[in-house]
C-alpha cells in the first residue's frame, strides 16, 4: 500500500522527469524580478528624498506623470512610432547581417577580402551614419530605419560568422547522404547548428537598436521616444524624461519575458538540457 507521503514523493519525482516545472518553481522567477524592481525603487525613492531637487524626481512623481501622459494618449502614440522603428531596423539589420556573415563563413576568400569592410563599418560613430543618411536620403522614416539597420548589420555579420566557421561538416555530409533539399538543410542542419548564435546576435541588436533609434528620432523625426525625451530636456522636465524612458524599457522587457524568451526555449528544445 502506498501513503500519501510516499505518493507526493513519486509525482514530485516523476515531475522532475518529465522535465516540466511545477507552478511553484515556475513563479520562482517572476517573484525574484518583483522583489528585485521593489528593492530598486526603495532605493530610488530613499535617494530623491534624501537629495530633494527638481532634477532628481521620486518614482511617485514620475509615475504620475507616465498616468498623465498615458491618459492623454501620447505616451502610446510615441512608444507605437518608437517600437516600429526598431521593429523595423531588427528585421532588416538580422536579415542582411545574418546571409553575409553565413556566406563569410563559410567562404575564406570572401571573408579576407571584405574582413576590412566589417573593421571599417564596426568603428564608424553611429552619429555620422545617421547623419549622412539624412543628408543623402533626406529626413524620412527610409532614411531612419537604413542608418539604425547599418550600425547593427556588422555585428550581426561579426557573431554569425563566427557561428558559420564553427558548423559541424559532418551534418553537411549526412544531408548530402540523404539529399537534403536547399530549404532542409536550411531547416533542419544550418538554422539548429546557427540558433546560439542568432539568439546573441538577436538579444544585443535589440537592446542596440532602440538607444540607435531614440538619437535618429532626435535628430530628424517629429514623433517617437527620442523625441519627447528631447523635448522635455529643452523643458528641464526631468519627470517626465524618466517616464518616457521607463515606459519604454519596460515594453521592451515585456517583449523579452514574453516573446524572445519563450521562443528562444523552443528553438533549443531538443538540446539536453544539464541535470
Amino acid at each position: 500500500m502506498t501513503t500519501p507521503d510516499t505518493g507526493d514523493r513519486m509525482r514530485g519525482a516523476a515531475a522532475d522527469m518529465s522535465g516540466q516545472p511545477s507552478p511553484a518553481t515556475a513563479l520562482i522567477p517572476v517573484l525574484t524580478v518583483a522583489l528585485s524592481l521593489f528593492g530598486l525603487c526603495l532605493l530610488w525613492a530613499f535617494a530623491a528624498n534624501a537629495w530633494q531637487s527638481r532634477a532628481f524626481p521620486g518614482p511617485g512623481k514620475v509615475w504620475r506623470v507616465l498616468l498623465r501622459e498615458a491618459a492623454s494618449g501620447d505616451l502610446f502614440y510615441h512608444l507605437g512610432a518608437t517600437l516600429g522603428r526598431v521593429a523595423a531596423a531588427y528585421v532588416v539589420a538580422m536579415v542582411i547581417g545574418s546571409v553575409i556573415g553565413v556566406l563569410l563563413g563559410s567562404y575564406r576568400g570572401a571573408d579576407r577580402f571584405f574582413s576590412p569592410w566589417v573593421i571599417l563599418f564596426l568603428n564608424i560613430p553611429a552619429l555620422v551614419v545617421i547623419v549622412l543618411a539624412y543628408i543623402w536620403f533626406g529626413l524620412n522614416e527610409a532614411a531612419a530605419i537604413g542608418a539604425v539597420a547599418v550600425n547593427k548589420i556588422p555585428n550581426v555579420v561579426v557573431t554569425m560568422r563566427e557561428g558559420a566557421r564553427a558548423l559541424d561538416p559532418s551534418y553537411a555530409e549526412m544531408a548530402a547522404v540523404y539529399r537534403f533539399g536547399p530549404l532542409d538543410r536550411i531547416r533542419h542542419v544550418l538554422l539548429p547548428q546557427l540558433q546560439p548564435y542568432l539568439a546573441a546576435a538577436s538579444r544585443s541588436g535589440i537592446a542596440l537598436i532602440w538607444k540607435i533609434v531614440l538619437v535618429v528620432e532626435l535628430l530628424g523625426r517629429s514623433n517617437g521616444v527620442g523625441v519627447q525625451i528631447y523635448v522635455n530636456f529643452q523643458l528641464f522636465d526631468v519627470a517626465a524624461i524618466l517616464a518616457y524612458t521607463l515606459a519604454f524599457v519596460a515594453v521592451m522587457l515585456v517583449i523579452e519575458l514574453l516573446l524572445v524568451q519563450p521562443v528562444e526555449q523552443h528553438a533549443t528544445r531538443w538540446r539536453r538540457r544539464p541535470a
